[in-house]
């Protein structure tokens, strides 16, 4: 059910945590093309036509367009086909950053934050490596009441309230322009059981279904973004997609 709280693990049991997690996964999976997600029309929409552009932890289900983005991920597997790809890579963490100040004019993070111990150093970095009038996608799970096995299955270390949310953007002078409902999750608690145990005690056969059958459903059938002006309302909403802007500290 919804009520169960997140398991208690230290910083580094859940970098571990996620490191072998994705890597198991990632081992097992085809990249997915940026141009299948309902993101697409979005990300094509924010391209600088010149400058620089990073992703933060994609897997092999990056966002922005794979040749030339800088991608930086704790999962080697990943990085690897990202590599073959055309795409610049480095080993790391989202909470340590190998970037300068005021690099990129766009960075993607979708669905990251809500996996790492200190969300907020987190999103210092992100923040941080954006230039000042830079554009950053973010995407989080909100809602603890909401918490289930598969927040913990995942690597999840929270949900977010909306208000909490909103004061750490702010704390990085990130203006939300547009948001969105966001996410893949099927709403089968039932589906989300059956796909858990699969995946932790036939992985081999549970990923041979996940890349022939249910990822091409879930890319054929999910809903183009309806995004709106500033904050949507979040009362109902499982996860949100959002396009922040950064300011100028003063």
């Amino acid at each position: 059910m919804h009520a169960k709280l997140p398991q208690s693990r230290t910083p580094r049991e859940l970098v571990d945590d996620n490191r072998r997690f994705y890597d198991s996964l990632w081992s097992g999976c085809q990249l997915v093309e940026p141009e299948r997600f309902n993101t697409w029309p979005l990300v094509q929409s924010l391209l600088p036509p010149s400058g620089l552009r990073l992703e933060v932890a994609p897997g092999l289900r990056p966002r922005l367009p794979i040749e030339a983005t800088q991608f930086v991920d704790i999962s080697s597997p990943a990085l690897k086909l990202l590599s073959e790809r055309g795409g610049r890579v480095t080993l790391g963490e989202v909470t340590a950053l190998p970037f300068a100040d005021a690099t990129f004019d766009l960075v993607c993070a979708l669905d990251i934050i809500e996996h790492v111990d200190d969300d907020d150093n987190a999103l210092s970095e992100i923040a941080r490596v954006a230039k000042p009038g830079g554009v950053l996608l973010i995407s989080t799970p909100l809602h603890p009441s909401r918490w289930t096995p598969f927040d913990d299955f995942v690597g999840h270390k929270r949900r977010y309230e909306t208000p909490g949310l909103l004061q750490k953007l702010a704390r990085q002078h990130l203006t939300i322009q547009r948001s969105a409902v966001f996410g893949m999750q099927p709403r089968s608690s039932k589906l989300l059981d059956w796909g858990m145990w699969w995946m932790t005690h036939r992985r081999e056969r549970a990923m041979w279904w996940y890349n022939r059958a249910f990822m091409p459903l879930a890319l054929r059938f999910q809903k183009p973004l309806q995004l709106s002006p500033g904050l949507i309302p979040t009362d109902a909403v499982d996860e949100i997609l959002m396009v922040c802007r950064k300011g100028v500290a003063s």
